[in-house]
């Protein structure tokens, strides 16, 4: 007897060793992970059995994550105006809470109809002693991330805490579960549905950069790349470029629009066009070159190029020198992300030093800070950067 079926592979719940996740967790089951079981819900005979047979095994089944529609502690925390970690801390009888914020926090929860998950619940109070890192797909070839991943780890480890760096492909709309007493999130994109859910969760987190639309994390650390920009245009303009171009990506990141919002203020504020061209986060280098050959092409005239993508500059110069133009002479190149590469180049360029290791550890110190007590959510902590300036923008001849 010949039969067929449309189900999809699994693996038995026995032989899974998620299937001890508490009942309620989350699952993953999308196509390219057909069979991977994160949730023991209950149990059911399979389907796809032929008539008069009996099944081998047992199968979960796996209902879709559904919004319910029900009161998030965010919910909560928004009406009675605190952050989202002393929302927790009230609700649980834990933290350093005033009695009238802890009313307050309790009122709201009334009103709203809220109901803490316990799971959440169980999963936040219990202590992994580990931190986990958010990062875009671009950092497996980022000189900032990784210096970055590297600042968290050493903070990291004088607390006593491991760190588990998860990187993403651009487009995955679910977070990857996350055994962590904290999560630290570099620059989250807008709209990014992995960061708005984690954010959602009791786990405390921290952006690097602000989060531009959706809930808000417990805490960022944020850099005033506005003034940054401000710096490098009164910098080129002292040194007679008068006609500056960028390249930026896409302003979905607090990072990018703060670059090109300030990078066009001041262009309006000296009478001039902004011009300016897009390229996407990942910014690989055929983006960056084809951007500048546009560039060159459509506007002759420009004489400083500022690129923000990281690597960027390297690219630039290599456009420059096959269209017979000398960098520092004429045109300018400044860069929105200084890495060690860019002393060495000729000529050196001028970049903005986000100074990443420095970030990574005041990232990890934000974050210690939450889960510790000693800091209480919502929270800012400015971290400082600075221009340095090269070779790359010194001569300002004009062409």
């Amino acid at each position: 007897m010949s039969w067929s079926h449309s189900c999809r592979p699994y693996r038995s719940i026995r032989s899974d060793p998620s299937s001890l996740a508490p009942s309620g967790s989350s699952i993953d089951a999308s196509p390219s992970n057909a069979g991977t079981f994160r949730h023991a819900g209950d149990a059911t005979r399979c389907s796809c059995v032929p008539p008069g047979r009996s099944p081998p095994i047992r199968c979960a089944r796996i209902a879709p994550m559904r919004d319910s529609g029900r009161p998030t502690l965010i919910d909560v925390a928004k009406r009675a105006g605190v952050g989202k970690t002393t929302a927790s801390d009230a609700l649980s009888g834990r933290g350093r809470i005033s009695e009238a914020t802890r009313d307050a926090v309790l009122t709201a929860a009334a009103d709203l109809g809220y109901a803490p998950n316990t799971a959440a619940q169980h999963l936040r109070h219990s202590a992994t002693g580990t931190l986990a890192i958010i990062l875009p797909e671009v950092s497996a070839r980022s000189a900032y991330y990784m210096t970055f991943a590297f600042g968290v780890i050493s903070a990291a480890a004088r607390a006593d805490y491991d760190v588990t760096v998860v990187t993403r492909p651009q487009g995955q709309q679910r977070p990857r579960r996350l055994r962590a007493d904290g999560i630290i999130i570099a620059d989250p994109r807008r709209g990014d549905p992995v960061a708005e859910r984690l954010i959602a969760e009791p786990t405390p987190v921290v952006t690097t950069e602000h989060v531009l639309e959706g809930p808000k994390p417990d805490g960022v650390v944020y850099s005033d790349h506005a003034a940054a920009m401000t710096q490098l245009m009164a910098h080129l303009d002292g040194t007679r470029f008068a006609r500056p171009a960028l390249i930026v990506a896409a302003d979905d990141t607090d990072w990018s629009a703060s670059l090109a919002h300030a990078f066009r203020d001041d262009c309006t504020a000296r009478g001039v066009e902004p011009i300016i061209r897009y390229t996407s986060f990942e910014a690989p280098s055929h983006q960056v070159r084809e951007a500048t050959e546009r560039l060159l092409a459509d506007h002759p005239d420009v004489d400083a190029v500022v690129v923000g993508p990281d690597g960027g500059a390297v690219e630039v110069l290599s456009v420059l020198n096959r269209s017979g133009l000398v960098a520092g002479r004429d045109i300018a190149v400044a860069s929105c992300v200084d890495y060690p590469a860019l002393q060495f180049v000729d000529p050196p360029v001028t970049a903005v030093d986000l100074r990443p290791h420095a970030a990574g550890v005041a990232a990890a110190e934000l974050i210690l800070d939450l889960i510790g007590g000693s800091a209480e959510a919502p929270i800012e902590r400015e971290h400082p950067i600075a221009v340095v300036g090269r070779a790359s923008t010194q001569e300002g001849a004009a062409r």
